[in-house]
């Protein structure tokens, strides 16, 4: 019986810098170990994200007890905890970008905005097995070469740092997940359109929080039935739908509340609440405070 080794995070990266890290692997004829602490062929699981890209070469990948066939162009996310390792391998460079996503402080706002983020980054690592990997990132020599520019600085900056290497890493893993996000928009499965119709309807909540949504409507756009619907959503972010929007208003309040002269009513209005006194009451649920008193501490 295999077992699984945990692979912490300062195993990669670098003490009092941000945890953002980019290896290479090289597994083939006469290859070893490419870097300190490089499991690739041992079953392990990690405490942050890896972003994985398949630079050169083939591979099965085992993953959750499926197996799966990678090659050349492919591209996907690796979630904490899921256990993993990689045979069957011909000349397979893979290039790993890892990261914390606790403590990389990423737009997630800003990112949820775009389909493409919220299906590549959160739901097809949800529905891999589902979805048989279809769902994955397939690049074609020309999208690739333009991955591979951003990984090929990071690996840079991740092997030889000097001042700014941290900042430089975090600026380049933004520039990396935007790229992604939109390419994946344009995947042409079917299994991407599915999950683009659900990353869409994050995005719709992102930025169209303050209109009067119900859950009949946005699992009507979702092309699902409300209880699908709620449970596939709920799998996927950690909440319903309906929760999902009352905290994006309400972090959107909390804005209003820090930087402009408002009245406690206009916000709740602005924002999507048509009763202020429901208003106060959802936000000192969350914050433990009124918004008047949140905003005499937070001004």
């Amino acid at each position: 019986m295999r077992m699984s080794v945990r692979a912490y995070g300062n195993y990669y990266f670098r003490p009092s810098a941000p945890p953002v890290t980019a290896l290479c692997v090289r597994t083939g004829k006469g290859e070893g170990s490419t870097h300190l602490h490089d499991l690739t062929q041992e079953e392990h699981f990690h405490d942050f994200i890896e972003l994985v890209i398949v630079a050169d070469g083939k591979a099965v990948q085992w993953l959750e007890n499926e197996e799966y066939t990678v090659q050349r162009g492919d591209i996907y996310i690796l979630q904490p905890r899921h256990r993993h390792y990689f045979h069957s391998y011909t000349e397979l460079n893979l290039i790993n970008i890892m990261y914390d996503p606790d403590k990389v402080q990423l737009p997630l706002d800003e990112l949820r905005r775009m389909p493409g983020y919220s299906a590549f980054f959160m739901l097809e690592p949800q529905y891999r097995h589902q979805h048989q990997f279809a769902g994955r990132l397939h690049l074609g020599p020309v999208d690739l070469k333009c991955v591979l520019s951003i990984a090929g600085r990071m690996l840079d900056e991740t092997h030889t740092p000097t001042a700014g290497s941290g900042a430089l890493l975090i600026s380049k893993l933004l520039e990396m997940i935007v790229l992604l996000a939109r390419l994946y928009t344009n995947g042409p499965g079917t299994e991407h359109r599915a999950l683009l119709r659900l990353g869409t309807i994050i995005s719709t909540l992102e930025e169209h929080y303050q209109e009067p949504w119900n859950v009949e409507t946005l699992a009507a756009k979702a092309h699902m039935s409300c209880s699908q619907f709620i449970r596939v959503f709920q799998r996927a972010t950690g909440q319903t739908p309906i929760r999902y929007l009352l905290n994006r208003r309400l972090a959107q309040a909390m804005t209003e509340l820090s930087t402009t002269d408002k009245t406690i009513t206009e916000i709740a209005m602005e924002v999507g609440f048509s009763d202020s006194n429901y208003f106060t009451r959802q936000f000192k649920l969350r914050m433990g405070q009124t918004p008047g008193t949140w905003r005499d501490l937070h001004r």
